[in-house]
């Protein structure tokens, strides 16, 4: 355990999505393990300040603001990280994401689905490219990308958008593994069920939250540390030989 622990230490990541939820988990689990973490937030500077005060318990932070479904922003970004920390990239964790209103697929604006795969999908691609030409040439690195449980089942009705954007996060972990195994280079996802997080919290309430809860073997909502912890395994020796893997993080959901 002490040897993977010490592991992340000096290392760097970056961390999209940091200002909150299962990101700033994720940004400060590597900072309490001693990493130089980006944390890229794209509208909520406030949360990113406070993930900043998480990781410098134990590392070293920089705040990044970035709209990652846009090129110029994705470059900036890691032009920010290497002014900080250095040309090294260890980690890439592409959580940016959002989740939607319901929308059937017969109302569901253009624009509507535009938005979802920029934020969830595009951002992923953009950030991967950019990650994984310094990982190549340093012949080692990691990669995990947060996807979700909807991108097996389709979504619970109304979020097809977001459902088929994490499937394509999905395929895209799994064919950009394929292509980075030579290079030593490994690519990982999570696929979280629901999780405590104020995406969750402020569409999931009530009578559905309970509902959702009692059809969850486990009998619970994860906590984005429970989340976090799956991505450090992702990320750590302790999976080694672990690529192309959809790590399913739900508490059983998928076995109803």
């Amino acid at each position: 355990m002490s040897t993977t622990a010490d592991y992340f230490h000096g290392r760097i990541a970056l961390v999209t999505g940091a200002s909150s939820g299962i990101g700033m988990a994720t940004a400060i689990a590597l900072g309490q393990a001693g990493a130089k973490v980006g944390i890229q937030y794209r509208g909520n500077q406030a949360g990113a300040e406070a993930t900043l005060r998480g990781v410098e318990v134990g590392g070293k932070g920089v705040i990044i603001q970035a709209d990652l479904g846009q090129t110029q922003d994705v470059n900036r970004t890691f032009t920010e990280l290497e002014s900080a920390f250095g040309s090294r990239l260890d980690f890439l964790v592409n959580n940016a994401g959002d989740w939607m209103d319901k929308e059937t697929i017969a109302d569901c604006r253009e624009e509507q689905w535009d938005h979802i795969f920029n934020v969830n999908t595009k951002s992923v691609f953009l950030c991967s490219q950019r990650a994984v030409r310094k990982m190549i040439d340093q012949g080692e690195g990691a990669v995990v990308n947060v996807g979700s449980i909807a991108g097996h089942t389709g979504g619970g009705g109304g979020t097809v958008p977001y459902a088929a954007a994490k499937s394509a996060v999905h395929a895209f972990t799994r064919g950009l593994a394929r292509e980075m195994a030579p290079h030593g280079i490994r690519v990982n996802a999570v696929a979280p069920g629901l999780v405590e997080t104020p995406m969750i919290a402020k569409r999931v309430v009530g009578d559905a939250r309970e509902s959702l809860k009692g059809m969850t073997p486990l009998g619970a909502i994860a906590e984005p540390r429970q989340l976090a912890d799956a991505v450090l395994h992702l990320l750590s020796p302790a999976a080694s030989f672990v690529t192309g893997m959809i790590y399913d993080v739900n508490g059983g959901f998928l076995m109803r």
